[in-house]
């Protein structure tokens, strides 16, 4: 049970961040502390790192992540496609060139290709934001560069088959090992390949370079998990590969129940779901959609109309905000995720948002909270309009009276309740089945010797929840937000 939280945007620093994970926060056995290099608070939210192996001094050090550590498993990314156009190997080749000591750390148009490129050779990439995946960079020698931008002209791309580039990323493994890091996130690892005549995602050259990292990594004793959104497909193709994998479809195919009181699609994906997961609702980058979709030829758990379904209701719930801060990518007709928070996309209904917060924590798998989830936040609009970056509105920056407000509200105190449920109830050390009922019902059911733990799922005809507790200390029922949130946990 891991938390995801930024290193500022919930305590201040990293000491504050450890004395909220001892206190309010001590039943979350582990957490994921978003990037806290340096800087944190880079033109991409920290994923553009100038030194990656350095904690940023605002925030603390690495004897602060180690002592966060001490209590509990750390997760840290690892940004494998690229670093920042100010860090100290790129600012040292574009100063020395082909004599640098990173020369050919960097990928260039050329490297892909060597015999020049066509329109559709150059327009099949896939890429997450409108525009062309190129920045052009001129070295000291008066040298012009075409260099590969997957994301933002500042977010260098690293050539992630070159040895230097290995080397590079083998230091960096062994940095937060050493600062008590004990998973890694792979960040972006689906665009790190570029394969001329393919797009350049997740391909078969990416799941070999994804055994290459994972050998790296697990030389150093570190567990990885893997951020790819993506069809649902490319979940299971990888899941093998690794320790651990994103259950980022179940986010949608919740909304789709909830937006329609079906759980067909949802009981599709709960047969064939990786085991291995990391469960999620919401994520610092929004609430992905694209993963329950189709792709080209492969039907989704979800059909388009069904995607485009639950775009509209989110954009319906949050006055067409949403539809104005999610990003349409390029050669694509929907956007790949909806920007805001998922309390606000269910309309701040709780009971709503607690149903699906027990789905997520009921089922097989490693669950994640995120911190503006868990604090039950709605969209944070005026941020959005300061910085006009979509993801803005779901990473809200707290201040330790909203912290201690949110700590004492009902929806978080519930949520809180769930979290000592999973983490403590015998049940959830057992056999796990789920029933789905008439259509609109789901039981996921817990099975441990005697102890049992059932969550009852309905969403019509209307969205509500029952709980069954039951071990050696008797039979506890709950089928309210309210209850939920004055569950005194384990006797």
């Amino acid at each position: 049970m891991s938390l995801l939280t930024y290193g500022d945007r919930l305590a201040g620093d990293l000491r504050g961040l450890e004395a909220l994970l001892d206190g309010p926060l001590r039943d979350f056995s582990g957490v994921h502390i978003l990037p806290f290099f340096v800087p944190f608070d880079g033109a991409d939210a920290g994923f553009d790192p100038i030194d990656h192996g350095a904690v940023d001094p605002r925030l603390g050090d690495w004897d602060d992540v180690r002592a966060i550590a001490a209590g509990r498993e750390v997760t840290a990314d690892l940004i494998v496609n690229h670093v920042s156009s100010e860090s100290a190997e790129f600012v040292d080749w574009l100063a020395h060139g082909d004599e640098s000591a990173n020369d050919g750390m960097f990928l260039t148009f050329d490297t892909v290709f060597p015999t020049g490129a066509t329109e559709a050779d150059i327009t099949a990439f896939y890429r997450p934001r409108p525009g062309l995946p190129f920045t052009a960079y001129r070295g000291a020698d008066g040298s012009r560069r075409l260099v590969w931008t997957t994301f933002m002209p500042t977010q260098v791309d690293l050539d992630v088959e070159h040895p230097r580039a290995i080397d590079y990323l083998r230091r960096i493994l062994r940095t937060l090992r050493a600062g008590g890091v004990t998973t890694v996130r792979l960040d972006a690892v689906g665009y790190a390949v570029k394969t001329a005549g393919s797009d350049s995602f997740m391909t078969e050259q990416t799941l070999g370079f994804v055994r290459t990292i994972v050998a790296l990594a697990r030389a150093e004793d570190l567990r990885v998990l893997v951020e790819v959104h993506a069809h649902y497909s490319h979940q299971l193709a990888i899941a093998p590969l690794v320790d651990l994998v994103y259950d980022f479809a179940l986010s949608p195919l919740l909304l789709h129940s909830l937006g329609t009181g079906t759980v067909e699609r949802l009981t599709e994906w709960l047969r064939i779901r990786p085991a291995n997961a990391i469960t999620v609702l919401d994520t610092h980058d929004g609430i992905g959609v694209i993963d329950a979709g189709p792709a080209g030829d492969r039907p989704g758990l979800l059909s388009e109309s069904e995607m485009a379904a639950v775009f509209d209701r989110a954009s319906e719930a949050t006055g067409g905000h949403s539809a104005i801060a999610s990003v349409i990518p390029a050669w694509m007709t929907l956007p790949h995720q909806i920007n805001a928070t998922y309390f606000s996309v269910l309309g701040a209904d709780p009971t709503s948002y607690l149903l699906a917060r027990a789905v997520q924590l009921w089922l097989p798998g490693e669950p994640q909270l995120y911190y503006v989830g868990l604090l039950g936040g709605l969209d944070d609009v005026e941020q959005f309009e300061q910085t006009g970056q979509g993801r803005d509105v779901n990473r809200h920056r707290y201040t330790p009276a909203e912290v201690d407000a949110a700590l004492d509200s009902e929806v978080t105190r519930a949520q809180l309740a769930l979290v000592r449920i999973r983490s403590t109830h015998p049940a959830f050390g057992g056999d796990f089945e789920f029933r789905e009922d008439s259509g609109a019902t789901l039981d996921l059911v817990w099975t441990n010797g005697e102890a049992q733990a059932t969550l009852t799922a309905i969403f019509a005809p209307e969205p509500r929840f029952r709980i069954r507790l039951t071990d050696s200390a008797g039979t506890h029922l709950i089928e309210s937000v309210s209850r939920l949130a004055a569950w005194p946990g384990p006797a």
